[in-house]
């Protein structure tokens, strides 16, 4: 029996961070191997938000490859493509819709909440509303088992579901319906500002920057607000500088600092500089293969477009059956 196929995909939307790292990459790195992988660069779905300014797409498409291969996703065990190299996900996106109520489109809570929080783009396209019909193009196209989803995901999901159980209700049984599959709990990683960490807060540490430009962004990290004095006591559990060195520091090391600082023998500024140190030494094995594999011209792209034909007698085949199934294709006698 064949590996169940697990599906998950990224929008190229900036570089990653290190919330990424712990958020999602260290699963993704274990999904290699306990599934059928398929890994793709969502870039038609950045444009359905971006689509005032597309010009950095192409460049962080390339930038969020070379992560994912620094970060261990292996090309030989995963299958990852770019979702523009499938163009077949337009043509499903567009079959799909054939049979998907607008009413189910719009109860997605996400669509409503970006709609109404997001105030510096354009979020009134067609594009964006059909956000989640791509979404479950991308998932049936590679007629993947297992999607990881997250909380605010998982209406998603189900609407995907719900989408393929009508669709071959109507043409017969030529779609997966997928499953979600709960991902290891990543470790939740604030910004330097104590809010979650994202790109869009301005308050990311990102993976592939320097040691320097990490180093001052840890030195400039809000700590605990209620301690004003060093003779002030802290709580590293409310603590954001805290929090990122458990994650990264010496078990040891981060306890006597959670100890001192808990009883002022210690301040703030002695440990931001431990932190960033040993954040540096966290990173410093994948920003050495990050530069190695920087210097492969056009690596990136060779990995996307080897991903693309690995999947294409797939797609060939569940877009034959569909087409036929919908009466769409050529006549055989031709």
């Amino acid at each position: 029996m064949r590996k169940r196929r697990v599906l998950t995909g990224y929008r190229p939307t900036g570089r990653l961070t290190l919330g990424h790292w712990f958020g999602n990459l260290m699963n993704m790195r274990e999904m290699q191997d306990q599934y059928e992988a398929y890994y793709f660069v969502a870039d038609w779905h950045a444009l359905t938000s971006d689509w005032q300014d597309t010009s950095a797409v192409r460049r962080f498409t390339e930038e969020m490859v070379l992560d994912w291969l620094a970060a261990g996703i292996d090309p030989d065990k995963a299958t990852i493509y770019r979702q523009s190299d499938v163009p077949e996900v337009a043509e499903l996106t567009l079959y799909l819709s054939m049979v998907t109520p607008m009413s189910w489109l719009e109860r997605v809570p996400s669509y409503k909440e970006q709609r109404e929080q997001i105030s510096d783009k354009d979020l009134g396209n067609v594009g964006f509303f059909l956000y989640p019909l791509m979404q479950a193009a991308d998932i049936t196209i590679v007629k993947a088992d297992l999607v990881p989803v997250g909380e605010d995901q998982a209406p998603h999901l189900e609407l995907t579901r719900e989408i393929v159980r009508r669709f071959n209700g109507t043409y017969g049984e030529l779609l997966v319906e997928p499953q979600a599959v709960i991902p290891k709990e990543g470790a939740r990683v604030p910004g330097t500002d104590g809010r979650k960490m994202s790109k869009s807060y301005g308050n990311a540490i990102y993976l592939s920057e320097s040691a320097e430009e990490t180093a001052a962004k840890v030195r400039g990290m809000v700590t605990d607000p209620a301690r004003k004095l060093k003779t002030d006591p802290g709580n590293p559990d409310i603590c954001p500088l805290h929090q990122i060195h458990r994650l990264v520091g010496d078990p040891s090391v981060v306890a006597e600092f959670d100890r001192c600082c808990r009883v002022a023998e210690c301040g703030c500024v002695a440990h931001k500089a431990r932190m960033a140190e040993d954040l540096n030494a966290y990173l410093s094995e994948f920003r050495a293969r990050r530069a190695e594999l920087a210097q492969k011209r056009d690596l990136a792209w060779d990995v996307l477009f080897a991903g693309a034909e690995r999947i294409r007698p797939a797609i060939d085949e569940l877009m034959g059956a569909v087409r036929e199934a919908m009466h769409v294709d050529a006549p055989s006698s031709r």
